[in-house]
């Protein structure tokens, strides 16, 4: 199921907004029956997409001054998705970033 780009933006907004649906739906001229339909899509398609650790292979970088090219720190999934940072990245905001993954 693929909830529209439209409705994933509008459900956001209201979330982010505080307001009650039917005062939401109000402001933005949408039909409340059409926005609590599709944010039961969300929520059901949301759920469904459970959290996964994915391996991830750590290299040493080699002893000497990085090469002018080099990202830094890559991460690299088994199926060649790369996260890249650079190399003067901050170590708690690195920690935290993989904290938040898991």
């Amino acid at each position: 199921m693929v909830i529209p780009l439209k409705w994933r933006q509008h459900i956001e907004a209201w979330q982010q907004s505080g307001l009650s649906q039917r005062i939401y739906c109000e402001q933005q001229q949408i039909n409340t029956g059409t926005f609590t339909a599709r944010l039961s899509e969300y929520r059901k398609m949301t759920q469904t997409q459970s959290a996964a650790l994915v391996p991830v292979q750590i290299k040493p970088v080699s002893a000497g001054p990085p090469p002018a090219s080099s990202p830094g720190i890559v991460f690299t999934h088994a199926n060649d998705h790369r996260l890249e940072f650079p190399s003067s990245v901050s170590a708690y905001w690195l920690a935290e970033f993989i904290r938040c993954l898991g």
